[in-house]
């Protein structure tokens, strides 16, 4: 075992060219905590906020960021389970915020915020999966309930738990209308599953109420604060919204009155959960169907070696190619 590891080290707000790869002390295991040697890892948009200071109260300096990855076991305590050699996943949980994350060859991580899973699947398709996977079926089931046979609207399409949303839902048998303010994107939504892709012009409850009448069975709201009053209009009586992002940046809505904003009988809830709502035996169940090709994971683009985060933070702050960007420790 080396003593020491390749990571990105944070010790203060820097540009994404000042990312820098150091050497730094293989994490010590200690009780109730898994050592992973890191294969990949996606970049998320709470990491660039993290990078540039504005972060919640949890983050903390000096850091290594990184809130998902996969890999394999190193080394892991007794009872846990878990196996060295063994393939993992593992996400938020205040991983790369209130200890060190993914942005290196090792890390160390809570035992009961790691999930198993055996597949051949490349590590880069793999790396992809855990945030945007566990936060779309948690959105999904825990914030929506949603059932086969049910209408989907998605707010805010192309972010990367948009796409795996509108994927998940079409796999469970839902109808998706998917929301994207750019034409030119209209066709992505569908390559993921929308049945119905709809350009977002901030005024959408009548359109999808022509296409679903009466309104639809269920709602994610990805865009924020603003959309959603308009989003609630567009949900029938006895359906539910789940908040789950705000790609606005706007988490709250000024002098909210419940009693001007919520119809009469729609359900307003949000999701914000972490590993345990993403067992293994429905991530093995999301392997499988994208081996099988019945899912398509969102994937813009397979960065390689830590020396490519810088690239990979720039790539994703351009907001160029929808889907999530994956870093592969070769």
């Amino acid at each position: 075992m080396p003593k020491t590891m390749r990571a990105i080290v944070l010790t203060r707000p820097v540009a994404p060219d000042q990312l820098t790869v150091t050497d730094v002390p293989v994490p010590d295991v200690r009780p109730g905590w898994v050592r992973l040697r890191i294969k990949a890892f996606g970049v998320n948009e709470s990491e660039v906020t993290s990078r540039q200071g504005e972060s919640d109260p949890d983050f903390s300096f000096p850091r290594i960021l990184g809130i998902e990855g996969v890999g394999i076991v190193d080394a892991a305590p007794d009872g846990s389970g878990l196996t060295p050699g063994q393939k993992v996943a593992t996400m938020m949980g205040g991983m790369g915020r209130s200890y060190d994350g993914s942005y290196a060859e090792y890390t160390l991580v809570p035992v009961g915020q790691v999930i198993p899973f055996d597949t051949d699947l490349p590590w880069e398709t793999v790396g992809a999966l855990p945030e945007m996977f566990q936060t779309a079926y948690g959105s999904l089931t825990t914030g929506l309930g949603l059932r086969p046979g049910q209408t989907l609207l998605i707010r805010g399409g192309t972010s990367t738990v948009g796409l795996s949303a509108a994927a998940l839902a079409k796999d469970m048998g839902a109808t998706v209308l998917s929301t994207t303010r750019r034409a030119d994107r209209t066709e992505v939504l569908r390559e993921y599953g929308a049945d119905h892709a709809l350009v977002d012009d901030g005024e959408l409850a009548d359109r999808v109420r022509e296409l679903c009448p009466g309104g639809v069975d269920a709602a994610l709201e990805l865009v924020g604060g603003p959309a959603l009053p308009d989003t609630l209009r567009a949900v029938r009586p006895g359906g539910t919204v789940c908040f789950t992002g705000s790609l606005s940046g706007e988490w709250t809505i000024p002098d909210f009155s419940p009693f001007a904003v919520i119809p009469i009988g729609v359900r307003l809830t949000v999701y914000g959960g972490g590993a345990t709502d993403l067992p293994a035996a429905v991530l093995d169940r999301q392997l499988r169907s994208i081996a099988a090709g019945r899912l398509k994971p969102a994937v813009a683009k397979v960065h390689h070696g830590l020396d490519q985060v810088p690239r990979a933070h720039i790539d994703l702050e351009s907001g160029g190619a929808p889907g999530k960007h994956v870093v592969v420790l070769d």
